[in-house]
This record gives C-alpha cells, sequence and structure tokens, in this order.
C-alpha cells in the first residue's frame, strides 16, 4: 500500500506571507498618516471637482 505524503506546501493553499516584521531598514508609516492623506487627496479632488463646475 503506498503512503501518503504530508504536503506543506500543498495544505497551506498558496497563503504564504511575504513580509519580514523585523526588517528595521524598511520605511515605517503611522496608519493614521495614511488615513489623513487619503482625506486630504480627497477633499483636495472635490475642490477641484467645483472649482472646475463653477468655471473659476
Amino acid at each position: 500500500m503506498a503512503k501518503k505524503k504530508s504536503g506543506g506546501l500543498i495544505s497551506s493553499a498558496g497563503l504564504v506571507n511575504y513580509y519580514d516584521s523585523d526588517n528595521r531598514k524598511a520605511i515605517q508609516i503611522n496608519p493614521y498618516h495614511v488615513l489623513a492623506a487619503a482625506v486630504i487627496c480627497a477633499v483636495v479632488v472635490y475642490i477641484a471637482d467645483l472649482v472646475q463646475k463653477t468655471g473659476f
């Protein structure tokens, strides 16, 4: 009777983490700064749209 091989890679279904949490050389960005930048960009785009519609 054939033995079953336990496939470690097959059982992970392709879910692999590709990050290194101990990398001190990587750029560290605060999540609140990312959120603030997104809100600022949205406001700038909204204001630009209003300016374009009114024809200033």
